[in-house]
């Protein structure tokens, strides 16, 4: 899967960012490199809960992503593509992103993490995002906010969800609750799960696991039950850790998530 804001500062922070990647096993190998602007940073301030407040730098390396041959190549092996609206909020890297949504197979699960942040987002970019999208990944919050933005009425979250189904013609709508776990709409399926109960550490992080395990289990027809325990698992584990990208006790990842009750 891969996730938008492939770009990085050709400086330090850069540097560091792709060598962390690359002691995560992760491929580095599609990251470009930007001489003329800094690595995007975030501030986060986590409160007592443990729920973050973001302050997103603006004006670099991943406002202007490049479309280039190399992207062109993995477009068309790819099998599932996050992207958010966030990361669209510059027109450079909007119109690089479409291009890349634009030229996957037909079979490719295009994901769509929706990211009301600060005031990076409009209508029109969030319109066009979910008729790209296979699959719509928003939180509680969010919702009520979409649902105005597109003149739709907000019955209760199930009812948004199948609105949002066949006014976009996606196939998945996932609705996330924070630590009351998480609500997954398709067509045919309903799933509530309640969630697990950590003690949480910061959840920075957590919702790109859930959404890691999400694909992961839609990828292979998983019953939407199945995917939401799994996701809800993912993510109360790293809620639980410091960090974003928490390493597996010995034994490996299955053996961590089972400690997850």
């Amino acid at each position: 899967m891969k996730e938008f804001q492939p770009a990085v500062s050709a400086k330090i922070l850069g540097t560091e960012a792709i060598r962390r990647l690359g002691e995560l096993g992760l491929s580095i190998e599609f990251i470009q490199k930007d001489s003329d602007h800094p690595t995007g940073t975030v501030r986060v301030e986590v409160d007592r809960t443990g729920q973050p407040r973001f302050e997103i730098s603006e004006s670099v390396a991943w406002d202007f992503l490049e479309w280039t041959p190399e992207w062109q190549k993995l477009a068309q092996q790819a099998d599932a593509v996050c992207f958010g609206s966030l990361a669209q909020r510059s027109e450079r890297s909007r119109g690089t992103i479409r291009r890349f949504l634009l030229a996957l197979r037909k079979t490719a699960v295009r994901v769509f993490d929706v990211n009301l942040r600060q005031n990076f987002y409009t209508v029109e970019v969030l319109a066009e995002s979910m008729k790209l999208a296979t699959i719509v990944k928003l939180n509680h919050e969010e919702l009520p906010t979409i649902m105005r933005l597109f003149d739709l009425e907000n019955h209760g979250e199930e009812d948004s969800a199948r609105q949002l189904l066949s006014s976009h013609e996606t196939k998945l709508v996932c609705v996330t609750r924070g630590n009351n776990g998480s609500l997954l709409v398709s067509a045919d399926e309903c799933s509530e799960h309640p969630g697990f109960r950590v003690k949480v550490a910061d959840t920075v992080g957590a919702g790109d696991a859930f959404t890691a395990a999400l694909v992961h289990g839609y990828l292979r027809g998983t019953s939407l039950a199945q995917i939401n325990e799994t996701a809800n698992r993912v993510g109360a584990w790293v809620a639980g850790q410091s960090g974003a990208t928490p390493t597996p006790k010995p034994g490996g990842l299955t053996q961590t998530l089972a400690e997850i009750i």
